[in-house]
Formats: C-alpha cells, structure tokens, sequence
C-alpha cells in the first residue's frame, strides 16, 4: 500500500506544485488533487517530469460533476468530465471519488433513480479513459438525519448500489472514519475483494460513543480509538495495493503546514508500523 495525502488537515499547502514538494519530502508517496489544473498550472511536460523526480503519483482525484441536484445542473458540469478524465490519464491517475451523503430533501426513490442513472453515465465517461469511480459511503450519524429524508450510509447498501449501476469500473472509496462510525469490523473487510475498492482514506476518532462522532471532527491517524493498524491489516489480506490518504476533516489547529506534515507522518509510522512490508 502508498502512504497518500488530500489537503484535508495540513492547512495552506500552496499550489499543487507546492503540495507535491512537501509531500515528498515527508515521505509520502500520493497525493490527492485535480489533475487538469496540475497541468494548467505547471504545463503537461512539467507535471509529468515533477511527479516522476518526486516519486510521487496522483492517488485519485474528485468528481466535480453535480449529480445531486437538478437534471440540468448534471449535465451542464458533466460537459468538463471527459477534459478532466484525459488529464488525469496522462498522468497516470485512474482514480477518481465521491461522496454518497446519508440524507437528502429530495424523495429518496426519486433521488436514488437519477443518481443511479447519472452515476452510470460518469462511470462510462470515466471508462473511456481507464478510469474507476469510487464511491465513499458516509457513517456520521449526525448526517443521517441532517436532510429530510434517510437515503444510504453503509457499506453494504453502498454495495448493492455498485451493482445496480452497472459500471465495472465502479467500487468503493473506504474511509476509515465511515468504516468504524458504521461499527464494522476487520472481518467486515476481509469479506471484500481487492477489486471493490477504487481508493482509501485514513484518519481517526476521538474517544466518544460512536454516536457522538461529528463528521468535521476527526483526528490524525494514530491519535484516536480506531484500529487503523487492524484495517491496514486486513486491506493488506485481500490484496488491496493502492494508496491509503489521509483525510482528516479537522478545524484549523493552529499547526504550520510543516508542523502538520510532521505530524501526518508520524501518524502514518505508527499505525502502518514498523513492518514496512505493509507498504510492498
């Protein structure tokens, strides 16, 4: 597995440029980011020869098409997919998430059929290019009732929707956080296959009853109560090889970005041990 990075947690990282310096100079090996405005920042030929001197890849990057809201909102954004898509493939990312929220004021059958639909589509969009799509189901249980109505929020369920889409190129895109607020366990995992997994995120949980969990309040892997060596353990028994990235949806702690970087680090050396076999 790929010791990864998203923003979420290290502050003002700068430019994406910037990101993938510091990043590899803390050891990490992916980052998350949008791989269009890479290149319009550095210029194709400077992205590539950057991640390459670096040692860094492109873990995944973000559908920014709405399929949430109105028909015509979806398919106005879905216009920029196959842009984004070509960038990231010469990039060499194949990788692209997004969020599933566990409510929504639409009717939720209603709302299940569109996204179903658009979802597919995204995923043949996507396809052309190599690419899979990740869908990360969120356990928060303040969430689950944030919005009228009840819609979806766990892995199962997230499953079962995988397969309705259709797409082979869709799976899961596993958090940690959603993983234990759902209080599923390592066995959980081991029933999945490497290949039901587009990407994963790492982060960690402060010592309240799950319940209690607020989505925007997470902590630094190996600074909370999840077993984050026990779901490394276990994505490393199915053969999952890709990149695990921090995402820590924190607020501001006051930290600089290199302060923050130490101490992703020092999380990721704890909880990945000192096994480095882990990481083959």
């Amino acid at each position: 597995m790929i010791r990864g990075l998203t923003r979420a947690g290290l502050g003002d990282v700068g430019s994406n440029a910037d990101f993938i310096r510091q990043a590899a100079n803390f050891g990490f090996q992916s980052v998350d980011l949008n791989p269009l405005a890479f290149i319009r920042e550095v210029g194709q030929e400077e992205a590539v020869m950057m991640l390459k001197s670096h040692g860094v890849r492109i873990g995944s990057f973000d559908l920014e098409v709405d399929w949430r809201n109105s028909e015509k909102q979806f398919l106005d954004s879905l216009k920029s997919l196959s842009e984004v898509a070509e960038a990231a493939a010469s990039l060499q990312c194949f990788k692209c998430c997004t969020y599933i929220l566990p409510s929504t004021d639409q009717p939720a059958a209603l709302f299940m059929i569109a996204a179903t639909r658009r979802l597919r589509l995204v995923a043949d969009v996507l396809g052309a290019y190599g690419i899979s799509l990740g869908l990360e189901f969120v356990g928060s249980h303040h969430l689950r009732t944030q919005w009228a109505n009840p819609f979806l929020w766990t892995m199962k369920d997230t499953l079962g929707w995988i397969e309705a889409i259709g797409a082979r190129n869709t799976g899961l895109l596993l958090d940690s956080y959603h993983w234990y607020t759902n209080g599923l366990s390592t066995d959980d995992l081991l029933q999945l296959r490497a290949e039901d997994i587009v990407h994963v995120h790492i982060n960690d949980a402060k010592d309240l009853p799950i319940a209690e969990l607020l989505d925007h309040e997470r902590l630094y892997p190996g600074e909370g109560v999840i077993d984050l060596a026990g779901f490394l353990e276990s994505l490393r028994k199915i053969g999952y090889k890709g990149a695990v990235a921090q995402e820590v949806l924190a607020p501001s702690s006051g930290q600089s970005r290199e302060e923050l970087l130490a101490r992703s680090r020092a999380g990721f050396d704890q909880v990945f041990g000192a096994d480095e076999s882990i990481l083959a």
